[in-house]
């Protein structure tokens, strides 16, 4: 009993065994919601099996690559150099939601973040149980290589796709020859 609701404690599972998990909620749309995310976590930790392979999380691996991006972007000559500054900024925009999501002051713990990343060594991300920025080794906060790299190629295809439609809306139409 946990107050007035009686639940279900499930243990003692062999590994390798299979389990069941059973979901309780007030409405429909709320276990939906509840199935959607517990689907999503299985579908992390089981990449996660594959290749243990993980990242510090709380914006780090965004920061780390916006800043080598940005460097690239100031050595690029040209337009180009407008494209690459651009997705600088796309990666700076995860932490941003990270933050705001943890209902926090995003345009200053961005900026802190920043100043922290210019320092060398730094494994600085957004640590949202103090609302602040904080060491993720040190706090233990990491995320699969395979998810992210998944989410950086799925984003990367998504505006290169956006660019490519914006070409072809933009080019002349070609002339049409009179057939009659």
């Amino acid at each position: 009993m946990i107050g007035e609701d009686k639940l279900i404690h499930f243990s003692g599972v062999g590994m390798g065994q299979a389990c069941t998990i059973v979901l309780r909620g007030a409405s429909h749309h709320v276990l939906d919601e509840a199935e959607r995310s517990l689907h999503d976590a299985l579908c992390v930790l089981s990449q996660t099996v594959n290749d243990s392979r993980v990242l510090l999380g709380g914006g780090w691996p965004e920061m780390i690559m916006s800043k080598k991006v940005d460097e690239l972007a100031r050595k690029t000559p040209g337009k180009k150099s407008h494209a690459i500054e651009a997705f600088s900024r796309a990666l700076q925009a995860i932490p941003t939601i990270i933050a705001d999501n943890a209902g926090l002051d995003s345009a200053d713990l961005v900026a802190q973040l920043r100043a922290e990343h210019h320092k060398e060594d730094c494994n600085a991300g957004i640590d949202v149980i103090s609302g602040s920025v904080g060491d993720m080794a040190e706090l233990g906060i990491s995320e699969s290589f395979k998810v992210k790299q998944a989410i950086l190629l799925s984003a990367t295809e998504a505006a290169e796709m956006i660019l490519r439609v914006d070409e072809i809306i933009t080019c002349a139409p070609r002339r049409r020859e009179d057939r009659m």
